[in-house]
């Protein structure tokens, strides 16, 4: 993994060098949709290979734009969680989401209900289901 550094300090090259890869915002967008798991992030439409989300994973941790917590030791599996700096970039997400839509007709429109979230009051997970 490596280390996030800015290229100068610019405010939105800084946030960039943040989440300006192709994963992290989608990342983040599932996190906020409720997936928890690295097994749930492999569902997604994008198909994000292992060894990128463990990157980008580690990376977003790193950051502090989330948390792990495990939640088994053998083999060790986590739970990830967004912090409130994550939940933070949620207008940003959903900017995004509207300026797609107006701009790129073939978008996914985003559900009403993820466009009415604001940060802080991203529903929790579900509990985990018992293996």
């Amino acid at each position: 993994m490596k280390q996030i550094i800015s290229r100068s300090g610019c405010p939105i090259a800084s946030t960039l060098d943040l989440v300006g890869d192709r994963w992290t915002l989608v990342i983040l967008r599932d996190l906020i949709n409720g997936k928890r798991r690295f097994t749930d992030f492999l569902t997604s439409p994008e198909r994000i290979t292992t060894n990128v989300l463990t990157d980008r994973l580690g990376q977003m941790e790193q950051a502090g734009l989330i948390t792990r917590t495990a939640y088994q030791t053998r083999p060790p599996r986590f739970e990830y969680r967004l912090t409130a700096k994550g939940e933070g970039l949620l207008p940003v997400i959903q900017e995004m989401c509207r300026w797609a839509n107006i701009n790129m007709p073939s978008t996914w429109e985003a559900p009403e209900s993820f466009m009415a979230l604001k940060p802080g009051a991203i529903p929790a997970a579900p509990p985990p289901k018992r293996s």
